[in-house]
């Protein structure tokens, strides 16, 4: 990759960070570029023909959606974050998916309206973490001790629940040891701390806090209680 590339953000967006965390796995030097999607720049528009994050600017080529600019990535630079195994590669791509499904069990689960159905999110999502245990090796990553392009899709996941985690206990973790383990892996690793804010945490309560749901209450009264 002869220029520096630009990578077309939004400050909160898990899809911008599984991107910003294969460039930082690959060493690739890039620009950070944020834009309001409430207020989406003409120029935006012009290269992200979905009108979403991210946008890999590549020269004059715009790469858009996540696994796209992710696989890309993963076909031009080193080191290689697919097995070399096609089966395999095939395993880890279906888990991909998997990941980006959750990210929409996560926006059911803040936009819960009310208990009932905030505790049916959650018992949606404690499914999906059973299924992620029964799933993972010895770790401490999901491939075992290579850094993979799962880990890159699950890290921007498991980062919603620092923040979850500090508003009440919704029983997700009890008896899942390797994603317990698995968590604290992704959490530490450098790639995946670079790849959000450092006000990351904050900016995520507030933006819970505007939803209006179950969730946002519960946030509110934990605050005044804290």
């Amino acid at each position: 990759m002869s220029a520096k590339p630009v990578l077309v953000s939004h400050e909160l967006c898990p899809y911008v960070q599984r991107a910003a965390i294969v460039l930082h796995e690959k060493g690739q030097a890039f620009e950070r570029r944020d834009i309001d999607l409430a207020r989406k720049p003409g120029w935006f528009l012009a290269v992200s023909p979905l009108g979403k994050t991210p946008v890999l600017l590549v020269g004059e080529q715009a790469i858009f959606e996540s696994t796209v600019i992710c696989e890309y990535l993963d076909e031009t630079l080193l080191p290689a974050l697919h097995p070399a195994d096609p089966l395999q590669r095939a395993r880890h791509r279906s888990w991909m998916e998997f990941g980006s499904a959750m990210l929409n069990n996560i926006a059911g689960f803040y936009n819960a309206a009310d208990a009932a159905s905030l505790a049916a999110r959650a018992a949606e999502l404690r499914q999906r973490f059973e299924q992620l245990e029964a799933a993972l090796g010895d770790g401490p990553y999901f491939s075992g001790s290579q850094f993979s392009m799962v880990d890159a899709v699950f890290g921007p996941v498991l980062r919603y629940f620092e923040v979850f985690d500090r508003i009440e206990d919704f029983g997700w973790w009890a008896g899942l040891p390797r994603l317990r383990d698995w968590r604290e892996a992704l959490r530490w690793r450098p790639s995946v701390m670079q790849a959000a804010r450092p006000d990351y945490a904050e900016r995520l309560q507030a933006f819970l806090l505007a939803r209006g749901s179950e969730l946002s209450r519960r946030l509110a009264a934990s605050a005044l209680a804290a």
